[in-house]
Formats: structure tokens, sequence, C-alpha cells
């Protein structure tokens, strides 16, 4: 009896692994949506970490004997894939913005759940902030950022350790978050 026991064991966490997966995989954008933005475009940055890449980052981090790295390394232990599209335009107004519309109507549904929305009047610039979540688990989050002769896009998959990034605020280049207890809001100071 313990024989299949073990057997069930085994394939309810190979069922559990490949659902996790699969939440995960659903975070991904369709970046494919973005070639009329590409095609206007002076300048494009695409960035894809993933697979045997972010492989070889994880296990770096861990064999650095530094304690931030270490730290990051805790941090992206969970992440399937980071993916950047930056979009600079020569002249204000140049793209189409049903083409940014495109993703954030990916983004506006009930998988995904949007926590911040800035708008700036000054430097007429929009930038959404979503979070997706499998469970209790952070299983991707997306930002959406764009400005009269920009667009970029962040997208970041797999399970995200809020806790441990917050930690890292103010070191290696991160901008320091201060958390105001009694107003409970956040403030992001630059790094000197």
């Amino acid at each position: 009896m313990s024989k299949y026991l073990r057997v069930l064991g085994i394939l309810t966490i190979l069922v559990f692994a490949l659902t996790v997966a699969s939440f995960a995989q659903d975070a991904k954008l369709s970046f494919e949506r973005l070639s009329s933005l590409q095609a206007k475009a002076r300048d494009v940055v695409e960035v894809n970490v993933d697979g045997k890449l972010l492989e070889l980052a994880k296990r770096v981090t861990t064999k650095i004997n530094d304690k931030d790295a270490k730290t990051v390394g805790q941090a992206i232990s969970g992440l399937q894939g980071i993916y950047v599209r930056v979009y600079n335009f020569a002249e204000p107004n140049q793209y189409d913005m049903a083409d940014i519309d495109q993703i954030r109507a990916e983004l506006n549904n009930p998988s995904w759940q949007k926590v911040a929305n800035v708008r700036s009047k000054k430097n007429d610039q929009k930038v959404d902030i979503y979070t997706k979540f499998s469970g209790d688990l952070m299983s991707g989050a997306a930002v959406v950022i764009s400005s009269t002769k920009s667009v970029a896009f962040v997208n970041v998959i797999g399970v995200i350790d809020i806790e441990t990034l917050v930690e890292l605020s103010g070191r290696m280049n991160i901008p320091k978050v201060e958390i105001d207890r009694e107003t409970k809001t956040a403030e992001i100071k630059p790094v000197n």
C-alpha cells in the first residue's frame, strides 16, 4: 500500500508543478501584437531573460559570497522569465495609442489586478502596474509606460518574492522604498 501512496504523492506533486507552470505562462504578454510599434520606432530595445540564461543567473547569484547577490538569487529563484520592450520615437505622437491599448486590454481581465495607475500631465506620461496571482503566490507582474515619444513594457513571469525585493531596496542601484506605517503610503527615493 505504501508503494501506491508514494506513486500517488509523486503524481500529485507533478500535477501541482504543471499547474503552477501553466498559470505562470498565462502571465506572459502577447508582445507580437506590437509589430506596428516596432515598424514606426526610431529605437527598439528588446530584452528576453528566460530559459538557460535565467537558470545561469540563479546559479551564479547563489554561489557569489555576497549578501546582496544571495538576496537577489533568492528573489529570482521562482522566476521563469523577464521580458522588456522599449520603443522610442523621433517625434511626439508618432504611434497609435490603440497599439498600447491592445496590451492594456489583455491586462484588464479578472486574472490580472491593477495595483497602480499614474497619470502625469507634466510629462504626459501614463504608468500602469498589474499583478497576477495563482492562489496566494504572485505569478506575474506587468508594467506599461507610455509618453508622447516612448512606450515601454516590462513583463515578469513566475513566483515573485516581494518581501525580498523590498529588502534589497536602497542597495544595488534599486530605488529605496520607504513605507510610512502611520499613513500606509510608500515613497520611492533614488539611490545616491
